[in-house]
């Protein structure tokens, strides 16, 4: 099915992308323009008024150089978390720039693994280059709906049965398809079940601070910033 955008949506996505570019060029002063992708929605280009502008470092970098250039750059830090997903995940550092939490930095920690490198991907991503350029990728959305753009809008087409599509037209692995399927489909039958850690930092903690008192207390911590530290 294709989705045709109206003029208003049109108006709408390049706003939203407008943000997420002032942001990827903010980050330019700490990592290399390529390293900086906005993600979802934005990427993709099926937004709607209330969609975030996520913006990812999808290689480790020290969390304070990053606040430091988005301060240099007029933005405002107003939350600063780290999230754990699960006790096997590489933990995140998440830069919240307005009250409302629109728009959001997050960088790993540590080294990503391959399936959470194209978590990414599965949802869709653009860095600086295909900002600038107006570039759209394809994504899933939450519904498990894989979205393709057009000149127009985009076509829907449904990622269920349609497994192998979908990691053909994404560059990605099918286990990396299968293992979002099955995240998505048991949060939908379950809802949402947590996070293993998600602690927000007092405004005079460095993150770096933050980081050896978790790795102290959380074994599970310690071990993914150790094993994929290297």
């Amino acid at each position: 099915m294709e989705v045709e955008y109206s003029p208003e949506h049109w108006l709408l996505l390049r706003e939203k992308r407008r943000k997420a570019l002032e942001i990827v060029r903010a980050l330019s002063r700490t990592v290399h323009p390529g390293l900086a992708v906005v993600h979802g929605s934005v990427a993709r280009g099926d937004v709607h008024p209330g969609s975030d502008v996520d913006v990812a470092i999808v290689e480790p970098v020290p969390p304070g150089l990053v606040e430091e250039a988005l301060e240099a750059s007029g933005f405002t830090v107003y939350k600063r978390i780290i999230v754990m997903a699960t006790p096997r995940s590489t933990p995140k550092a998440y830069l919240v720039l307005d009250p409302p939490e629109e728009r959001v930095v997050s960088l790993p920690l540590a080294r990503l693994q391959p399936r959470e490198r194209e978590f990414y991907m599965w949802g869709g991503e653009v860095d600086a280059a295909g900002l600038e350029r107006g570039v759209r990728s394809p994504g899933v959305t939450k519904r498990l709906i894989l979205v393709v753009p057009t000149p127009r809008g985009h076509v829907e087409e449904p990622v269920l049965g349609n497994e192998g599509r979908v990691a053909e037209v994404l560059g990605i692995s099918l286990e990396t398809v299968r293992e979002r399927v099955r995240v998505l489909t048991r949060r939908r039958e379950l809802g949402r079940t947590g996070v293993y850690i998600k602690v927000e930092l007092p405004p005079e903690e460095p993150f770096e601070e933050a980081v050896r008192r978790l790795s102290a207390s959380n074994p599970f911590f310690r071990r993914m910033m150790s094993d994929r530290s290297r």
